[in-house]
């Protein structure tokens, strides 16, 4: 289903790489770029990004956005994370804008939708120590207060860019009884609410992820996005969003990777030839562009699908090309190491942050084994006819 891409998008692509050459194209910019937060997220070359209006890629244009649609943001990820461009901060905004677009009021959309635009970060608070990949298992409480308000306390664990955000968009459960998939509601969160406390967790990432604590936190009727109780069904309207912008942006780190080896394989000499040139590792890299390839496939097809009924949910194929192009990009970080030998894993050179970049990207955004499951379970293959992928729910 995938199309070619237009002109627009061509031009589209041709001023990314060149941006990414110009402002992060040496191993040096980029050092001095993420020093500023400690990972991979630059406030100095996000703002520049904002100033050239390709923060809003794909958000409504009454908000400052351009409008496009999830093949235009696809390109952007793919791009950005093929030219190591360190704007860390955009997927957990662009999946939160995309929330709000769906889901928030017009003053909710203005401050989330518009700030994205303009360069602020947003995050997302689902997970709690013990609510992973059970995100229904969550027990972070917001309570109705006498006055109307909502009194939030809890713990949520492993949130992206919360130490960034300017909005964090919460999941907090508002009610017990019933199904525990019910009783969900999101929130519209100002990080600089009274009682939020952000607590970076220290990975070999860098600073990437937070603890978040919520003590007595007091948000307003209006700071509930959509409907209360229903975050759940909310939730899953947003999964295509989710995987896919995952997926384009591990594409664009396997083809860097694999550009990567090719350059070092074709210099490298040993026993008077370069390794490349060996059958062993000849074969290995064709069969990994191989995989690349039919990867960038599946995320242009799912994405032009996603452009062409924007109002339908893709469970199955977001999962395939999340699964797909995740595991591709750390099999393909592997083999690059494996084939530059110890440089590989010399911070010398990108190889090794490559690795620690594409293996959390099997586990982030829903792990590996459970986008095989709501595969396997989109072909009836379910325990039971009460399973939440069965009635829709994954």
């Amino acid at each position: 289903m995938a199309t070619p891409p237009t002109p627009e998008q061509r031009d589209f692509v041709t001023a990314l790489r060149d941006f990414a050459h110009r402002e992060c194209g040496t191993r040096a910019q980029r050092d001095a770029l993420t020093a500023e937060t400690g990972g991979p997220h630059s406030p100095s070359l996000y703002a520049r990004l904002a100033a050239l209006g390709w923060l809003g890629v794909c958000l409504p244009e009454e908000y400052g956005g351009a409008g496009g649609g999830m093949t235009d943001a696809c390109l952007f990820l793919e791009e950005c994370a093929y030219g190591l461009v360190p704007a860390g901060g955009f997927i957990t905004s662009v999946i939160a804008a995309k929330t709000y677009e769906k889901f928030g009021s017009p003053a909710q959309r203005k401050a989330a939708i518009g700030g994205a635009v303009a360069g602020q970060v947003l995050s997302l608070a689902m997970s709690e120590p013990g609510a992973g990949s059970d995100v229904a298992a969550l027990c972070c409480r917001a309570a109705r207060t006498r006055d109307g308000d909502w009194l939030i306390n809890g713990h949520k664990t492993w949130i992206s860019n919360a130490h960034l955000a300017a909005h964090i968009l919460l999941v907090a459960r508002t009610n017990t009884g019933g199904d525990r998939h019910e009783g969900l509601t999101m929130f519209h969160l100002p990080a600089a609410t009274p009682g939020v406390e952000i607590r970076g967790i220290e990975t070999m990432g860098g600073r990437e992820v937070n603890d978040v604590y919520l003590t007595d936190v007091r948000l307003p009727a209006e700071a509930v996005v959509g409907r209360a109780d229903h975050a759940w069904s909310q939730l899953m309207a947003g999964l295509n969003a989710e995987r896919l912008f995952l997926a384009a942006h591990m594409l664009g780190l396997s083809r860097r990777i694999l550009d990567d080896t090719l350059a070092y394989v074709r210099e490298r000499e040993q026993f008077g030839h370069p390794v490349g040139s060996f059958q062993a590792l000849r074969h290995r890299l064709a069969d990994l562009a191989t995989e690349i390839t039919c990867a960038g496939l599946l995320v242009r097809d799912v994405a032009a699908r996603c452009d062409a009924e924007p109002d339908r949910l893709f469970p199955r194929e977001a999962s395939m090309a999340k699964l797909k192009a995740t595991e591709t990009a750390k099999r393909a970080a592997l083999e690059g190491m494996q084939m530059m030998g110890g440089y590989g894993y010399a911070t010398e050179y990108d190889m090794e942050r490559h690795l620690r970049t594409a293996v959390v990207s099997t586990v982030y955004g829903g792990t590996s084994e459970i986008q095989r499951d709501i595969i396997g379970k989109s072909y009836g293959l379910g325990n039971s006819g009460s399973d939440p992928v069965r009635r829709g729910h994954l």
